[in-house]
C-alpha cells in the first residue's frame, strides 16, 4: 500500500494538558491524537505540529500531519478520530496533502491572540482563557507599543531561556489591539515564526505600558537591547490561543 501524507487541522482546550509535544509523565495534544490514530490504523505515528503550544495554551486551529499506509479513507478518518478523541480536542479537517509537506517547515505565518479581561470582577465561566487584571489597563499605549513589533526585528528580548531557536530574528507582519469589550482586550500578533514564549513575554511588557510603569519609547528601547531581563513579566498560558496557521 502506496504510503500517504494527511494534514489535520485541530482545535483544542489546553486547560488540562502538559502543551503539545509528548512527554513520559503527563498527558499531552500529541500524546492523545497519536494514541487514537494508532488505534485506527494500528500504527505507530509521529505527529508533526505547525509548532508547540505550552500546557494551558490553547488552539482554534493547530495543523499538523503525519504519513500513513492505511486504507482507511480521509472523511472515515476524520469521523472516527472525532468519535475517539476527549471532548476538549476536536479534529476541524483532514485532507490529502503531497508527500513532500511539512506542517513545521512549510509554515508562512502563523497568528495568535492573547486574550484580557480588565475589569474588576472575574468571569468564573472564562478563568481557564483569559488573564484577569482588576486594574484599568491603558489600551492605547499598549495599542502604540504593538506597532512597534512590526517588520524584521531580532527579539532576543521575549525569547525566554532554553529557546532551541538559534536565530532570535522573526518577521511581524501585524501586531494589533482590539478592544476593550465589555472588559476584554485581544492582542493579535502574526508573524513568519515565534521564539519559545514570545508572544506571552511580549504581552507581559505590553502590560507593562497599560498600567504606566513604561512608554512606548521605553518598550521600544526593551525590543532594541536584546535582554530578556529588561522586559516584563510572562504572561499566564491561559489567555493564549493559536488562532491560524498559513502555508
Amino acid at each position: 500500500m502506496d504510503e500517504k501524507n494527511i494534514k489535520l487541522t485541530l482545535a483544542y482546550d489546553g486547560s488540562h494538558y502538559h502543551g503539545w509535544q509528548r512527554q513520559k509523565n503527563g498527558v499531552t495534544i500529541q500524546g492523545a491524537v497519536e494514541e487514537k490514530i494508532k488505534i485506527m490504523t494500528g500504527e505507530s505515528v509521529k505527529l508533526i505540529a505547525s509548532g508547540r503550544t505550552d500546557a494551558g495554551v490553547h488552539a482554534i486551529n493547530q495543523v499538523c500531519n503525519f504519513t500513513t499506509r492505511s486504507k482507511i479513507g480521509i472523511e472515515e478518518m476524520k469521523r472516527g478520530l472525532n468519535s475517539l478523541l476527549p471532548d476538549d480536542v476536536f479534529l476541524r479537517d483532514s485532507e490529502y496533502v503531497p508527500l513532500e509537506f511539512h506542517a513545521r517547515y512549510n509554515v508562512k505565518s502563523k497568528t495568535y491572540e492573547y486574550r484580557i479581561l480588565n475589569r474588576e470582577d472575574p468571569d468564573l465561566f472564562l478563568r481557564h482563557y483569559v488573564w484577569h487584571i482588576r486594574v484599568p489597563l491603558n489600551a492605547k499605549e499598549m495599542a502604540k507599543c504593538l506597532t512597534v513589533l512590526a517588520g524584521r526585528h531580532d527579539f532576543s528580548s521575549f525569547r525566554s531561556s532554553g529557546s532551541g531557536n538559534l536565530d532570535p530574528v522573526r518577521t511581524v507582519l501585524r501586531a494589533e489591539l482590539h478592544g476593550p469589550e465589555d472588559g476584554m482586550l485581544k492582542l493579535v500578533i502574526e508573524a513568519d515564526g515565534f521564539l519559545r514564549h514570545m508572544v506571552r513575554n511580549i504581552v507581559g511588557t505590553v502590560v507593562d505600558a497599560g498600567l504606566g510603569k513604561i512608554d512606548v519609547s521605553g518598550f521600544k528601547e526593551i525590543l532594541e537591547s536584546k535582554d530578556r531581563q529588561m522586559a516584563g513579566i510572562k504572561a499566564p498560558p491561559q489567555g493564549l490561543f493559536l488562532m491560524n496557521v498559513e502555508y
